[in-house]
């Protein structure tokens, strides 16, 4: 991400700080129009898959559990979690993606203000959801930690990056599916 890039995440960062604890109550609504957006820009960043890269499909196996539990706040966490996960895959070794980087950025930024955003909240009402969180977090670190060791053993190149960018959409996929639920 550039500098300029960031000079604005800051800005808006303190603008959005202030007015956060208002939008708590609308973050599943919110989160739809991240995710929507976030699955245009995924699209706008990439070409259509490449068929060289289908050979090399792989099957990284989301672990759904984690979207299911009976809490909203739960579930807010895992998906706080799976935004975190997804921000840290796409903000590096993104050379030979070959993605339009102002989309990447505009993914990016979106993904980074909703993090901020569902912190804000989850700190707000401060989950005694503590084991079930511990429990998701560790499933959803080994699934990304699958993704990022495929990433480093393909080297950062082309396929890999189009399959990760293809389950990343899943990801937000099964999101939005459970948002919508809410």
């Amino acid at each position: 991400m550039n500098a300029f890039g960031l000079i604005q995440i800051g800005l808006i960062l303190s603008g959005t700080t202030i007015i956060s604890s208002l939008q708590c109550n609308h973050l599943p609504l919110q989160q739809r129009k991240v995710i929507e957006n976030s699955l245009r820009l995924l699209d706008k960043m990439g070409r259509k898959f490449p068929q060289q890269c289908l050979r090399e499909k792989m099957s990284f196996r989301f672990p759904t559990q984690v979207l299911q539990p009976r809490q909203k706040e739960t579930v807010g966490v895992a998906i706080e979690e799976i935004f975190q996960h997804i921000f840290y895959i796409f903000s590096k070794n993104l050379t030979l993606a070959a993605w339009d980087g102002t989309a990447l950025d505009e993914f990016q930024n979106g993904l980074y203000l909703q993090i901020e955003q569902m912190e804000a909240c989850v700190i707000k009402k401060h989950t005694h959801y503590h084991q079930s969180k511990e429990a998701s977090r560790l499933k959803l670190k080994k699934y990304f930690q699958k993704i990022d060791c495929f990433l480093k053993d393909k080297q950062h190149d082309l396929c890999s990056w189009e399959i990760s960018r293809a389950e990343m959409r899943r990801c937000l996929q099964l999101i939005d599916k459970v948002t919508r639920k809410l």
